[in-house]
């Protein structure tokens, strides 16, 4: 059996019997390279089709950080990014993404240390999002000076803004975990939605609250209860993260970033 291409495979099912599992198996270590076969999510719950990346055998590649066994972690660079082959191959239900904004100031942070590369807006609204979706959902997080860009970039990419999710962040004691910002202390982040086309098949509504309540996590770090609420939104959907992180990488959805 060939070699799985470097970028991404459309999958249809689970291999027809052992060996062709076993056969499968010698596609290779790389987490880069996708398996055209996946198991189903749940009790006889069928994706139909669904991507997936081998499990990592490299030590290495992720500093032992072990991957959700299901997940399709590629760490790329996003800017040159080859998303015209991702958007032929899939189109996704669900995209989240948590751009690297550029802050305002020279000195924002008062001191906290940012751990992250940052880009500039133009770099961000480079980003071919339209081609990615032709029904369904964007989720975007945004820092305090960026909600116009964000609106704006919903706008460019062919979305409108449908509705928006408050995270207050806690401590490990329930409390509410504050951190600097140049007038008030900040206690939450923000995520707006935005809607591409029409629901996508399945789509439900009133899944959940738009207000999250959960601990604060490493820098970066998206609570769970997010992903479960962008699942419950769409089951068994297609799931894109961009500028994703280790922390962010989760089962059945495809991650990308430069920090993977």
């Amino acid at each position: 059996m060939e070699r799985a291409s470097p970028l991404y495979l459309l999958l249809t099912g689970p291999p027809a019997n052992a060996s062709q599992m076993a056969t499968m198996s010698q596609v290779g270590p790389s987490c880069m390279h996708l398996a055209p076969w996946a198991p189903t999510r749940g009790f006889g719950q069928s994706r139909g089709q669904r991507l997936f990346s081998m499990p990592c055998t490299d030590p290495n590649s992720f500093d032992e950080f072990e991957a959700p066994e299901w997940c399709v972690p590629i760490k790329a660079n996003v800017l040159d990014f080859e998303w015209d082959a991702l958007a032929e191959a899939c189109q996704f239900d669900i995209i989240s993404m948590d751009p690297p904004w550029q802050l305002a100031s020279h000195a924002p942070t008062r001191g906290v240390a940012i751990g992250y590369q940052q880009l500039p807006d133009l770099l961000i609204e480079t980003l071919p999002i339209e081609k990615l979706q032709t029904n369904g959902f964007i989720f975007i997080w945004v820092i305090n000076n960026k909600y116009a860009k964000a609106f704006d970039l919903m706008t460019k990419w062919g979305y409108e803004y449908v509705d928006d999710i408050t995270w207050v962040k806690q401590t490990v004691n329930r409390r509410m975990a504050k951190g600097h910002g140049y007038y008030l202390q900040h206690a939450k982040e923000t995520c707006l939605v935005g809607r591409k086309g029409n629901d996508p098949p399945g789509c439900r509504h009133g899944v959940a609250s738009d207000v999250i309540f959960s601990e604060r996590r490493g820098q970066s770090q998206k609570p769970e209860e997010i992903y479960l609420m962008m699942e419950e939104l769409v089951p068994n959907g297609k799931y894109l993260e961009i500028f994703g992180r280790k922390n962010n990488l989760r089962d059945y959805w495809i991650t990308i970033g430069n920090e993977l």
